[in-house]
Formats: structure tokens, C-alpha cells, sequence
């Protein structure tokens, strides 16, 4: 007999797993559909190739269904870092793979329909039936494209997993009217998005380290998102993390996955415990972790602000926990002021409202999808569908918002076109 406990996640387990099942159908629908696109272009091979083709085809979407259909019942499944960070990925892969080549052959079968009721007019208005059983063959270039793009797709997905330590360091000089003669040049590393519960290469990830500390900066700023749900992923990162050290300090902030919010916790009390462990990594590394507060430093009787508030979204339903009417007040007479705000919405729907003396933000969070196109001349990413502001460096009069691309990666395990990024700002006096 079940008790209430066990009923509860068995309920919770079907729902899951009649979700997994839609997914399942609607999968096999999308297999017969890019079925017919196969036979259209395998028509004229041999009967040998024709049907190798045909039975790795329906092998492969055999699997991926199998594996679909499985997750809910095996908790191995669930809970493996491998099958999160590839398999995983792979699926969705696949789908959307298939997903972009229907959109082509459905466009072909617009076709279809308008060259049938087109002809069907025509041979209605001459008062003749001729041809009229005559089925409208699929086109073979619809074909070849929606398979090549899908294919395309697939095999980018795939190449972005040897992407994810692939640190770009991009260097930015800002000038600032209000910027003190005193910080004139002054170098800082900006980083954000670690998501250390995605690692699985702890040398490639030093490897990083060492790109910042050859950048020698003044001091180091981190715009959260450390972890992707609880504090104990850091475990095997203290001491790399911990490397990071500059002349006036290394500032960190919190990120929405730093909360824990996306984990089903016993109790309030051991997620509350989770923050306070997370708090603690930050202060075992030597990070000044600032909670809706500020610091000032001075040179040469000049002062700069940095302030650092927790995750305020504005996008999404993601949490705000900031509270720039904490972290403000006691900065007022400094002539520049920076701030580390996690969710970059956060810029236009308080920051450039209320504190027009803010000079310049920095944010994270978007990853820039990790997907996307960037040249100097094209810039695209999904995420902008959803961000304004995704990438790189804004500006609306004199303040400034920076977005760091992560230096991490969550869900896919891979970049493809956007790269996990330093960034190196330094500040000039204009």
C-alpha cells in the first residue's frame, strides 16, 4: 500500500510521465513526417541504399523515443550529470533538428495544396475531370533543403559541446566625464555565470583562471550565478576559484540559480541553509560578497562607488530580491558609480529610472542563449526575443551597461557562436 508520501511522487511521477509520453508522440509524429521528405530524396538510390538509410533512420528515432519515454521511471536517468549535459541535449537537439526541417517540407506542402485547388479550378471551369486523381509529387530541392537545414542544425549543436572552455577574452576601454582623474585607466575583470554544477573539466576550467590573472586587473567583479541550484557544487572549485585575487579586491553578487529556487527542498530551513553555505564559499574564496549594499574607494582624496545588489528581474518572473533603496544611499557625493545587478532587464526597468547617476552596470544572466550569431557586422541570438539587451555593451547618454556572455554553461553543454567570455573593461576619463 502506498502511503501519502509515496502516492504524492507516484502522482507527481505520471504527470511527469504523461508529459514525456506527449513529447514521445509528438516526436514519432515529426519522424513520419521527415520520413516522407527521406523517400522523396533516397527515391532514386539503390534498393541496398534506400534501405540502410531507411532502417538507421527508424533505429535512431527508435532510441531517442525509447529514451524519451523511459526518463520519468529511471531515476538514473534523472540524475546523472552525463545524461543531463549530453544526452539530454542531443534530444533536444534532434527535435529541433526535425522541428526546423518540417517547417520546409510544410512550406512544400502549401505548394502542393495550391498547385491541387489551382488545378481543380481550372478543371472545373473547362467542365473536365482529366487528371483529377493525379497526386502532386513532393518536391526534391523542399526536401534536400528542410533535411540540410535540420541536418545543419543537428551537427552545430553537436560541434558547440567542444566550445564550453573556450574562453574569449574581449577587452573594452570606457570613457566617462564623471570618472575621477585619480581611476583614470583602472582595470577591472569582469566574469559572471560560473554554473559550477556543470563542470566536468576542472583543468580546462583553470585553464580560465589563468587567462584572468594574466590580464593583471585592479580588482575583479562577479555578477552571480556561482551555482546551478545548491553551494556543495563549488566543493571541487574552492581552490581554483579561490586563485583569483586583485590589488583592490574581489566583489561578487548574487544570480537567480543562487537562491535555490529551482530545487524541491525538505524544508524552508535547508534551503535557507543553502544560501547561508553559498554565502560562506564566497567569503572561503576571498570574495566580499555585497547584498544590496556599497563600497567606496578613494585615491588621491577622489571617491568611486561600487555597489552590488542581489537578483532584481524584471523579465520572466524571475526574483527580485535587490534593493537598491539599501545599496544607494551613502554613495550619493561619489562622481562614479558601479553597479553589479545580475538580470540585465534590471537597467531599464529601475536602474536608468530612478538612478540616472548610476555610470555603468554590469550584468549577466542571458549566456546570450549560448547560440547565437555575432560578427561586426550581424549580431543574433534567440535570447533577444525575450532581452533587449543580451550581449556586450549598451548605452543610452552616459550610462553604460556591459552584459557578460558566462563564463559557464547550464542545460545545453556547449557554445555555438557566442563563447564563454572575460571581459576586461578599463575606465578612461573622457
Amino acid at each position: 500500500m502506498l502511503s501519502v508520501s509515496d502516492s504524492d511522487q507516484f502522482n507527481q511521477l505520471m504527470r511527469n510521465a504523461t508529459t514525456w509520453w506527449i513529447i514521445a508522440a509528438i516526436m514519432l509524429a515529426l519522424d513520419l513526417y521527415v520520413y516522407q521528405a527521406l523517400k522523396t530524396v533516397t527515391s532514386n538510390a539503390s534498393d541496398k541504399t534506400r534501405m540502410t538509410i531507411q532502417v538507421v533512420f527508424w533505429i535512431i528515432s527508435a532510441l531517442t523515443i525509447l529514451t524519451v519515454v523511459t526518463f520519468p521511471y529511471l531515476m538514473s536517468l534523472q540524475t546523472s550529470k552525463i545524461f543531463r549535459n549530453y544526452v539530454f541535449a542531443i534530444l533536444v537537439g534532434l527535435f529541433f533538428a526535425k522541428l526546423l526541417a518540417s517547417v520546409f517540407f510544410a512550406a512544400d506542402d502549401l505548394r502542393r495544396v495550391a498547385v491541387w485547388l489551382i488545378g481543380k479550378l481550372s478543371r472545373d471551369a473547362a467542365g473536365s475531370g482529366v487528371g483529377a486523381g493525379q497526386a502532386i509529387p513532393r518536391s526534391t530541392f523542399f526536401s534536400w533543403l528542410g533535411l540540410g537545414m535540420g541536418t545543419t542544425l543537428f551537427g552545430t549543436l553537436i560541434y558547440g559541446f567542444g566550445n564550453k572552455y573556450n574562453y574569449q577574452v574581449k577587452k573594452v576601454k570606457l570613457g566617462f566625464p564623471d570618472l575621477p582623474a585619480a581611476f583614470n585607466g583602472l582595470r577591472i575583470v569582469h566574469i559572471s555565470d560560473i554554473h559550477s554544477g556543470s563542470f566536468q573539466n576542472k583543468q580546462a576550467v583553470e585553464h580560465g583562471i589563468d587567462m584572468i590573472l594574466q590580464e593583471k586587473p585592479d580588482m575583479i567583479l562577479f555578477t552571480g550565478d556561482l551555482v546551478n541550484d545548491r553551494a556543495d557544487e563549488m566543493k571541487d572549485y574552492l581552490d581554483v576559484f579561490g586563485r583569483l585575487k586583485a590589488p583592490m579586491g574581489v566583489y561578487s553578487t548574487l544570480g537567480n540559480h543562487d537562491y535555490g529556487d529551482y530545487v524541491a527542498w525538505p524544508s524552508k530551513e535547508e534551503k535557507n541553509k543553502n544560501l547561508d553555505q553559498l554565502k560562506k564559499v564566497h567569503a572561503d574564496m576571498g570574495w566580499r560578497l555585497l547584498m544590496n549594499e556599497h563600497i567606496l574607494f578613494e585615491r588621491e582624496g577622489a571617491q568611486i562607488a561600487l555597489l552590488g545588489i542581489e537578483n532584481w528581474g524584471a523579465k520572466g518572473n524571475f526574483p527580485k530580491y535587490g534593493k537598491m533603496e539599501l545599496a544607494y544611499p551613502g554613495t550619493e557625493q561619489a562622481p562614479f558609480k558601479l553597479l553589479m545587478s545580475h538580470d540585465p532587464s534590471h537597467w531599464d526597468a529601475e536602474v536608468r529610472v530612478k538612478y540616472p547617476d548610476i555610470n555603468l552596470m554590469l550584468a549577466g544572466h542571458t549566456h546570450g542563449m549560448q547560440f547565437g550569431v555575432e560578427n561586426p557586422y550581424f549580431r543574433w541570438s534567440p535570447v533577444q526575443w525575450m532581452y533587449k539587451q543580451w550581449a556586450g555593451l549598451y548605452a543610452e547618454g552616459e550610462q553604460k551597461l556591459y552584459i557578460n556572455r558566462g563564463f559557464g554553461f547550464i542545460g545545453y553543454p556547449g557554445r555555438v557562436g557566442i563563447l564563454p567570455e572575460i571581459t576586461v573593461i578599463q575606465l578612461e576619463r573622457k
